[in-house]
């Protein structure tokens, strides 16, 4: 507790030194307010003519344009320290400078690339000419529908690593779960097995501070990714809310599931927690080492040579289809997390099932959605019925009426918080991942997400969302109504959007 106090700390003193520089600058040259009023005032005029001018998704900008054209310095500070841009500062230029070098391990198979322009595969198309990661089809892909199935095959394959572990998480608590995982771990370690952990910094708030020292007595390597500080500015915003365990490049999981209890069902106090897991056994495990190795050497620079992590899968896999693992960087233009969502949604022809914790979306989803609906496809959505933060709740519970009135169906989880972010269209296509339907993952957050299509494991993934409709509430018209007060509430907060 007292070590996550210190890292709020941090960050309040961030935004307080970027405000007290503004209030300093007033004060010093207090004669000349009117000037200096004037120049904030062409200042932000110039911002939101910049924004309007490179906007891309004008809707998700007005929330900025109108906080710094009514409040110019405050929400300049806000932009500046909570916006999306694209930051140079050391480390991103570090990412960039790997990501660039790493490029080239990354090698689509052209045979494959054919079947997909033969077939017309637009959603994956979309993804290999927009991504540098690769399409492949000799894999084997398991889906867990809750965190504690997956938590026991995590700790099964752990168990079975010879050359190295690799973890990346959001959230890492101390409790069962990760006590779990650390004994496998320190045993690992110690006989020679290379065991590397990438931790947000922001998102494992509350571990100790000699958390990475203590790893290290047992030869285990642990690194905080962006770690918190009043002066890292905007990138400070840029958390790395990817998920994944890569166990010498043959097995990987990802899914919703963080090293936390509450996410395999134990304490949790929100309910019965929903959420999920995937197990990849093939090729497009390198994709994932790839994305893990980028950030980690981003930050120690520690390999010359990557190609020794990448495993050779020379029999065939019994699941054929297409998978795609593929990452989410907020240090790039194109909004890779949103665009795969939307062209699930545009491709959906039956139906498309959504569960997501929120559902904070831009008039381009909410669009998507609607005009899906009208063309007759069955589309529904599964929120929490326990939302983890109300205020944010508020906010997602602000697109129900409009999504309702075009058609869309809402279910509310009954049993309790839902944080499984998975796409499911017409029974072909599937999006497992971290990237939840909120500004901060599809704007702010390192995120990964596993494309598939016509992959054997998609009927798991639809038996699913079967059972868990009957655990669910249908929203009706009564249900999505706002009195005008709320309405008024939920229109403020939508401003304030990048803040949660």
């Amino acid at each position: 507790m007292i070590n996550a106090l210190k890292k709020i700390l941090v960050v309040l003193v961030g935004v307080v030194l970027q405000f007290g520089f503004a209030i300093l600058i007033r004060l010093v040259f207090y004669k000349y307010l009117g000037i200096i009023t004037l120049l904030y005032s062409i200042i932000s005029i110039l911002i939101v003519l910049g924004i309007l001018k490179n906007s891309t998704r004008l809707s998700s900008d007005l929330p900025w344009i109108i906080l710094i054209l009514i409040f110019p310095i405050f929400g300049t500070i806000l932009l500046i320290t909570l916006g999306k841009n694209y930051a140079k500062n050391k480390l991103s230029k570090n990412i960039f400078e790997y990501e660039k070098k790493y490029d080239k391990l990354l090698i689509q198979d052209e045979k494959i690339k054919k079947e997909i322009e033969a077939k017309n595969l637009d959603n994956i198309k979309y993804l290999i000419n927009r991504t540098n990661y690769f399409v492949s089809t000799n894999n084997d892909i398991t889906y867990y529908n809750f965190g504690e199935v997956f938590y026991p095959e995590l700790l099964k394959e752990l168990k079975k690593a010879e050359k190295f572990i690799f973890m990346e998480y959001f959230i890492i608590n101390e409790g069962t779960m990760w006590n779990g995982i650390v004994d496998i771990l320190k045993e690992k370690a110690l006989n020679g097995v290379d065991v590397r952990i990438l931790y947000d910094d922001m998102g494992s708030i509350t571990m100790r501070n000699n958390f990475a020292k203590q790893l290290a007595q047992f030869n285990i390597k642990c690194m905080p990714f962006n770690k918190l500080s009043p002066f890292r500015g905007i990138f400070m915003n840029n958390r790395d809310h990817r998920k994944m365990t890569i166990i010498d490049g043959k097995v990987a999981f990802s899914g919703g599931v963080n090293l936390s209890d509450e996410y395999i069902n134990i304490n949790s106090k929100l309910g019965i927690w929903k959420d999920n897991g995937i197990k990849i056994e093939g090729e497009a495990i390198w994709n994932l080492t790839v994305m893990f190795l980028t950030l980690w050497n981003a930050n120690n620079k520690e390999d010359k040579d990557i190609t020794k992590f990448k495993a050779e899968f020379k029999e065939s896999k019994e699941n054929k289809g297409y998978v795609v693992a593929y990452g989410v960087a907020p240090l790039h233009q194109d909004l890779i997390g949103e665009d795969v969502y939307l062209n699930m949604i545009n491709s959906a022809k039956n139906y498309l099932y959504i569960m997501t914790p929120y559902l904070i979306i831009d008039s381009d989803m909410v669009n998507a959605l609607c005009r899906a609906a009208k063309r007759g496809v069955d589309v529904r959505i599964i929120v929490p019925g326990i939302p983890d933060k109300k205020i944010v709740y508020t906010q997602t519970a602000s697109f129900f009426k409009v999504l309702y009135d075009n058609g869309v169906k809402i279910y509310k989880y009954s049993k309790g918080f839902v944080h499984s972010k998975v796409f499911l269209a017409d029974g072909v296509r599937a999006v497992v991942g971290t990237i939840n339907m909120d500004y901060r993952s599809l704007y702010l957050h390192f995120e990964n997400g596993i494309y598939m299509e016509e992959v054997k494991a998609i009927k798991d993934v639809q038996q699913d969302f079967v059972d868990t409709f009957k655990d669910c509430q249908e929203l009706k018209e009564k249900d999505v109504k706002s009195g005008f007060l709320k309405s008024l509430w939920q229109a403020i907060l939508r401003l304030f959007a990048p803040l949660f």
